[in-house]
């Protein structure tokens, strides 16, 4: 029985983890035709917010639905927490707006490292060997996926800049997800921490968006990426995660990596050089490397 429930969870987080490497191959597709960050990340959590502000309705209508105590406290802890989803957007469709897709998502899988940078400070402990070994794997890794020492190479600093960004809000997302109101119910917690990230996305549009809102990104590309980005994800991993553990999880959250340049290299015809795969596999095995007990 305990093989069913992990083997569920480990389907449920690796199907989570697949839709968000999809995102920025549609992100970069939306780009093609037009359209601005603003009116990508604004369309996104629009329809999300919507989403599951019906689902949470339905699920409060539903007599069998467990009531949790839910503080004022509790509410005002998960928004904050969730502007870091709204700037973990923003940051990660500027940096794919100016790098390839497969870069941009080897440099928001750059919280292997800030995560372990997080978790010393706050803390106050120093990082274990295999945490350290695993940081210099994940730094290898980048190295050769980013195609850095590449002679011909051509890059916009503004995407790395904008996708180191990217990961460092991230890690802050995982880090808050993992310790606040974690006993309140999936759907409600997505909630609260989207209107968050709404806050951010609304702010940004309001500031950068200098030309007229084309709200046929509703229809266009709004759907796709709220079903893949803001509703679909968060409710198969906060499924899934307790039913694998964080470090069975966090293994299995290594597929979004490949997921991401396979999707680009089919849909985008972007090329990848055996050395970025090799530094790609690198990675992923940090991440496996960081969350296996080796004791055990």
């Amino acid at each position: 029985m305990v093989k069913n429930s992990t083997l569920k969870g480990v389907f449920l987080v690796g199907l989570g983890v697949s839709c968000y490497g999809m995102l920025a191959t549609f992100v970069k597709m939306a780009y093609q035709e037009g359209y601005t960050t603003a009116e990508v990340s604004g369309s996104q959590f629009a329809l999300g917010l919507i989403a599951l502000l019906i689902l949470n309705f339905f699920k409060r209508k539903n007599p069998r639905t467990e009531k949790i105590p839910f503080s004022k406290y509790q509410k005002r802890q998960l928004i904050i927490a969730g502007t870091s989803i709204g700037f973990t957007s923003i940051f990660y469709y500027l940096s794919v707006k100016y790098v390839p897709v497969s870069v941009a998502i080897v440099l928001l899988m750059q919280t292997v490292w800030m995560g372990v940078v997080i978790e010393m400070f706050l803390e106050k402990k120093l990082p274990s060997i295999q945490k350290i070994l695993s940081v210099i794997l994940t730094l290898t890794g980048t190295v050769l996926a980013t195609n850095l020492f590449h002679d011909n190479l051509v890059m916009e600093w503004k995407g790395f800049f904008w996708g180191l960004l990217a990961a460092a809000s991230y890690s802050a997302n995982m880090y808050a997800c993992n310790r606040i109101a974690i006993e309140i119910p999936s759907s409600q917690r997505s909630l609260f921490m989207l209107i968050g990230g709404a806050i951010i996305v609304l702010l940004f549009t309001l500031i950068t968006q200098n030309t007229p809102f084309h709200f046929s990104i509703f229809l266009k590309w709004g759907l796709i990426l709220s079903l893949f980005g803001t509703i679909i994800p968060p409710l198969l991993l906060n499924i899934g995660f307790p039913l694998t553990g964080i470090g069975l999880g966090s293994i299995v959250s290594a597929l979004e990596l490949p997921v991401s340049v396979m999707m680009a290299y089919f849909l985008l015809g972007e090329k990848v050089l055996f050395g970025q795969w090799m530094g790609i596999f690198i990675i992923i095995a940090a991440i496996v490397f960081m969350n296996i007990r080796l004791k055990k």
